[in-house]
């Protein structure tokens, strides 16, 4: 069983920046992929950004250039460096963690999410 847990959400102003951060625990043997995603209200949660247990990082066109995911080397933990912030990035952001090197065939694990709120 893995426990994922966020932290770094709160309210900016546009322009603002914020980051997040989510440690994994638990009993595992390995977690493979973690991800970001997020839920604005009345929309559905969307992938955001992801990273392999071998480091390779990726996020969606709609926040490249502002948002960036990183991992701790040999380690379970992510964080999400946003800057630039945007009203419309208002949402619960969640992590994600995968306990499988295939995304594909692994048990899915979710945080309880963290509100991010950018408003003037």
């Amino acid at each position: 069983q893995v426990q994922l847990l966020e932290s770094g959400g709160g309210t900016v102003q546009p322009g603002g920046s914020l980051n997040l951060s989510c440690v994994a625990s638990g009993n595992y043997f390995r977690i493979g992929m973690m991800r970001w995603y997020r839920q604005a209200p009345g929309k559905e949660r969307e992938l955001v950004a992801s990273i392999t247990d071998g480091g390779v990082a990726d996020v969606v066109d709609s926040v490249k250039g502002r948002f960036t995911i990183s991992r701790v080397k040999f380690g379970d933990t992510i964080y999400l460096q946003m800057n630039a912030l945007k009203p419309e990035n208002t949402a619960v952001y969640y992590c994600n963690a995968v306990d499988s090197p295939n995304a594909n065939r692994g048990n899915q694990f979710w945080g309880q999410g963290t509100q991010v709120t950018v408003s003037s």
